[in-house]
């Protein structure tokens, strides 16, 4: 198969928004600095001394680049000193603490009622677990690694991360479906899912998207009217009802068996789910490949921000290919 060719139509407006991700004034607005101080408390108990989004700032900052706790404080203090504004900035200490149950802010669609091309995906991410200890501290063989797993739902139209999950290596990549779909604030045209699943890698060996759990979980969210795209394994074999009342997953493998795997991946649009592939490796090329959080709720919190992180960088700009060749 020869190789496409695309190019970029749009490169002096996408170089101008991958420069504008390293703006602080992008990430900094005076709105986030007016509302940094925490409402007063009307019950019983301390006043507390900053509100989420100032919290949610400075992680958010330590993320992006790519700094541990403390230094994230030293370069708040830098940056309320080159602003000139008079705002108290958080401590390590209450960062780690906050970010055990920090609300973040939602950012609605821009337009709800687009329908939305849904691609999910998951990857493994790297934890310091206890494994990691032992070995630094008794030079012992690690017998297990530690992992956390991201579950990604991407909007194929827009670009955006639509939901999101971080669970443990041992939840699948079916059983992660209901949450992220909980998250879908719209009407969903077309579901792409992997057969393979990435707990594997992380010695989970649960199912992948291929079953009627899954079918019957998108038809009851979103009707009959959504197109789900589940490449069968090579071993599947037609339904019963195959002759009566075909299933799309009897059509995907009669498709298959008549054309050839590559043809129907073609003809199908299941290439776009490639996508989500990209979207991982952006994952672990901004966000990094490991968490730096050790609570589990904390690295929750940590996946989240992940997410608004990417999401903003999407909003700044995207590159806009057209196929040359």
């Amino acid at each position: 198969m020869p190789k496409q060719k695309h190019q970029v139509t749009n490169l002096a407006e996408y170089n101008q928004g991958l420069r504008r991700r390293g703006d602080l004034t992008v990430w900094i607005s005076d709105e986030a600095l007016g509302m940094w101080s925490a409402a007063r408390r009307t019950t019983r108990g301390g006043q507390p001394r900053y509100s989420d989004l100032a919290i949610e700032l400075c992680l958010t900052l330590g993320m992006l680049f790519k700094q541990p706790l403390r230094q994230t404080q030293g370069f708040m203090r830098g940056i309320t000193g080159i602003l000139g504004v008079e705002i108290a900035v958080p401590d390590f200490s209450t960062l780690s603490r906050w970010g055990n149950g920090v609300i973040l802010q939602t950012s609605p669609r821009a337009d709800k009622q687009a329908a939305i091309r849904l691609v999910v995906d998951s990857t493994c991410l790297k934890i310091f677990g206890k494994g990691e200890w032992l070995e630094e501290k008794h030079k012992t063989k690690r017998k297990r690694r530690s992992w956390r797993k991201l579950h990604l739902g991407l909007d194929l139209v827009s670009g955006e991360i639509v939901s999101s999950d971080l669970t443990t290596d041992e939840v699948g990549d079916p059983t992660a479906l209901p949450g992220l779909l909980d998250q879908v604030d719209g009407p969903v045209a077309l579901f792409l899912a992997p057969l393979s699943d990435a707990s594997i890698a992380c010695r989970a060996m649960d199912g992948a998207y291929d079953g009627e759990p899954t079918s019957d979980l998108l038809a009851a969210r979103f009707g009959s009217m959504i197109e789900v795209t589940i490449p069968p394994p090579k071993t599947a074999i037609l339904s019963a009802i195959a002759g009566q009342d075909s299933t799309a997953r009897d059509c995907h493998i009669a498709d298959i068996a008549a054309r050839g795997r590559m043809a129907w991946q073609k003809a199908s649009g299941y290439n776009q789910r490639s996508r989500g592939e990209t979207l991982m490796g952006r994952w672990k090329a901004v966000i990094g490949p490991k968490l730096k959080a050790r609570a589990f709720e904390k690295q929750k919190t940590e996946a989240k921000i992940g997410v608004r992180v990417l999401n903003r960088m999407t909003e700044l700009g995207r590159p806009q290919f057209e196929r040359t060749a």
